[in-house]
């Protein structure tokens, strides 16, 4: 039997989400908005019989076992932190939170109630083009991870502001393209190389102050533009354009380019290519993963990159495997891969290092900062660029 699920959130990405969790075949048993009219609006276009504004209604319910937070980030910890500790298995939304304290709370959380669920929806790690790549990387096709010399990520996409003005406008409040796309290239780093950034320099840029539906005296805060270097403890360098401000609506692309002393792998789009460099001999890249799946469902409506959204069905089917074991009440193996809590506050303190970086126009270390002396050697687990 699988849990039943609370959604919180009824944003763009819940609009994705409620089909997915249906398709793999759980049951959403409760929504909560921010307001009981958009819960209950939501509610009626996505079949939900239970819908409230008030958190602990859901997280109460004995029918609800699994949570999913897709809601405003600077709620995230609060609703994340009160579902562990009531039992519940939490997936958590990008950006994890919007400080480091937020995320260190989750942290200390999920370490408390080990035997929970405690994830966060950085679904690139489950393209099969990014586990391929990762297994050509550790299998040495392009030479020795210790010899990767660049990393070159660049992402263009339509508008990533909606119509009506919500927390996704504002840089205070979690939006932009380094939270939301930026924090997915971080973590992706330390997906493939299993390493840790040791300082970074970045430049953040807010271009549009206004869509077509976002009128009076509110103007978008949130940046449209990033471009960061991030440094390797090796000495490998990261180099990332994200930028959405002149870029036609519903397009996207993505390349992920990783360079070795043989050779280069790269990831456009879901396809992953591999060249190797013999002599002075010119050769041709060869796929080396081609993706031909499509999606089962309408996405049209959702601004969301359909790549995103394939990595969401991946997660969500290997949460299903987790919990179809009869012998427990789950199992580790197919969410081995999922980034927890852990790696959230690790991505929460490169994203603190860009946008210092942008606002002293200078390089800046990665700290991971705690006010409890009792989670010092968890920090210095972080704060040590494992070369594992």
């Amino acid at each position: 039997m699988l849990p039943g699920v609370g959604v919180f959130g009824t944003g763009a990405s819940t609009k994705v989400l409620v089909p997915i969790l249906r398709e793999k075949g759980f049951e959403i048993k409760a929504l909560w908005g921010r307001t009981v009219k958009e819960a209950e609006e939501f509610s009626s276009s996505q079949n939900i019989a239970f819908f409230t504004n008030k958190i602990d209604d859901v997280l109460l319910r004995k029918d609800v076992d699994l949570v999913f937070v897709v809601c405003q980030p600077f709620l995230h910890a609060e609703i994340s932190v009160k579902a562990l500790g009531i039992g519940k298995h939490v997936v958590c939304d990008k950006p994890m939170s919007l400080n480091q304290s937020d995320a260190m709370k989750m942290v200390r959380a999920a370490q408390y109630y080990p035997t929970l669920i405690s994830l966060v929806n950085h679904s690139l790690r489950f393209l099969p083009a990014f586990t391929h790549m990762k297994r050509c990387l550790h299998d040495g096709l392009i030479g020795p991870l210790s010899e990767i010399s660049l990393i070159d990520v660049r992402v263009q996409l339509g508008t990533i502001f909606p119509d009506k003005y919500d927390w996704m406008c504002d840089a205070a409040m979690g939006g932009g393209a380094l939270n939301l796309v930026g924090s997915h290239v971080i973590d992706l780093v330390s997906f493939l190389l299993k390493q840790h950034v040791v300082r970074v320099h970045g430049v953040v840029k807010s271009y549009t102050k206004s869509t077509p539906g976002i009128n009076g005296i509110r103007q978008i805060s949130a940046p449209d533009f990033c471009n960061f270097q991030m440094e390797l403890i090796n000495g490998t360098l990261i180099t990332t354009s994200i930028q959405s401000h002149t870029v036609p609506a519903r397009t996207f692309s993505q390349e992920v380019l990783i360079c070795g002393s043989l050779g280069h792998l790269v990831v456009r789009g879901g396809d992953l290519f591999l060249f190797k460099s013999k002599g002075e001999t010119t050769q041709k890249e060869e796929a080396v993963y081609v993706d031909v799946q499509d999606l089962h469902f309408a996405t049209s409506e959702t601004l969301l990159p359909r790549l995103y959204i394939k990595g969401l069905c991946k997660m969500v089917g290997a949460l299903k495997e987790s919990f179809a074991s009869k012998e427990s009440n789950w199992i580790k193996e197919p969410v081995q891969a999922a980034a927890n809590f852990e790696d959230g506050l690790y991505v929460q303190a490169v994203l603190e290092a860009i946008r210092k970086s942008s606002e002293t126009k200078s390089w800046q270390r990665v700290q991971i900062n705690s006010d409890s002396p009792s989670n010092h050697d968890q920090i210095m687990r972080f704060a040590r660029m494992s070369t594992m």
